[in-house]
């Protein structure tokens, strides 16, 4: 059934910016050549062809770039960063597509959309999973709303193409629902949150730092959340070009995300600490954002691959993307994944 998105007609009062932490860490790169010494092997040299890594992150930062491991490694080898902020998964596929970013960390579900759209793109590591806590279906505390089933004939918002497209699918299986059953409406997170909390929408598919928001600021209700639906924990993606060019950049890259995941793991109350300055949410409610995310990286595996074909399998006999799509012309080759991939998470 192919999904109709309609724009709707509300006012939007409260539009503010946010930043989502950790999980939805973004990097990209421009393609220069140098010859440079990596610190960690001082007697073997790398040929890296960029001198700039530009790197993209969702509406909001993310706990990388304010930790800034990735900086002080790149420095040494001659080489700069530059951040670029994105409203969701999918406009950043869409700065991959157009050459803007060559890196970046997106939910299970954008990079399908854009391999379906043309893009030329790579997986280069898997986020781990997260329990689900952190992403929902959102009604009003007073909506007569109380059961998936209800949703029939209700305006639903979600962002196309996102995490939450995908929850929505699964979650309107569970109800035995089909896509024209509901009035779906596509909106970015931000303005998205306006139209509830004016109460313009029935139903909000979103996920944190947005739905921890909505609960503490607006009431909601979660009418379902991810768990046990959204297990596969988002992905980093690279522009094919820029991970076959530059393998032992992108592994120090991935090294650094990594390390930041494994401090952030042990460290949640100086990720709020370090986080909170930059946001404008409260304290309380960026302390159950923090407590319900995971941190660090996986390696890309046959396992983790096969469960992201069933996801777009699932779009494709759903006709949300125009035609099936074989996930594994979006892999690289055995041999890559070994010259990417750090040993400190080619074990996990």
């Amino acid at each position: 059934m192919i999904l109709a998105f309609k724009q709707p007609q509300v006012k939007i009062f409260q539009r503010f910016s946010l930043f989502l932490l950790p999980g939805l860490l973004t990097i990209s790169t421009t393609l220069i050549s140098c010859s440079v010494q990596t610190p960690n092997s001082e007697n073997q040299t790398t040929e890296l062809k960029t001198k700039v890594v530009r790197m993209g992150y969702q509406s909001s930062g993310d706990l990388v770039r304010l930790k800034g491991l990735i900086e002080k490694r790149l420095k040494p080898l001659g080489v700069s960063v530059e951040w670029a902020q994105f409203a969701a998964g999918p406009q950043l596929m869409e700065a991959m597509n157009v050459g803007r970013v060559d890196i970046g960390s997106v939910g299970e579900t954008p990079p399908i959309f854009a391999q379906a759209a043309g893009t030329s793109l790579v997986y280069v590591a898997s986020n781990k999973p997260s329990t689900g806590k952190g992403s929902g279906i959102i009604v009003q505390n007073n909506s007569p709303i109380r059961t998936l089933a209800d949703l029939k004939g209700k305006k639903v918002v979600f962002q196309k193409g996102s995490a939450s497209h995908y929850l929505l699918i699964k979650a309107l299986e569970e109800a035995n629902l089909k896509y024209s059953d509901i009035q779906a409406l596509s909106l970015p997170p931000s303005e998205a949150r306006d139209a509830f909390i004016q109460g313009k929408i029935d139903a909000w598919v979103t996920w944190d730092p947005y739905l921890a928001v909505a609960q503490k600021k607006a009431n909601a209700r979660v009418l379902r959340d991810a768990s046990g639906i959204a297990t596969q924990g988002g992905y980093y993606m690279a522009a094919r070009k820029f991970a076959t060019e530059n393998p032992k950049l992108v592994r120090l890259v991935l090294e650094e995300i990594d390390n930041t995941g494994k401090w952030g793991e042990q460290n949640r109350s100086e990720v709020v600490k370090l986080t909170i300055p930059h946001l404008k949410i409260d304290e309380d409610i960026l302390t159950t954002v923090v407590e319900r995310r995971t941190y660090g990286l996986r390696p890309i595996t046959p396992e983790i691959m096969e469960n992201q074909q069933k996801i777009a399998d699932l779009f494709a006999k759903e006709k949300v993307i125009p035609k099936p799509i074989s996930i594994k012309e979006a892999m690289l080759t055995t041999e890559q994944y070994a010259a990417i991939t750090p040993e400190t998470i080619s074990q996990k």
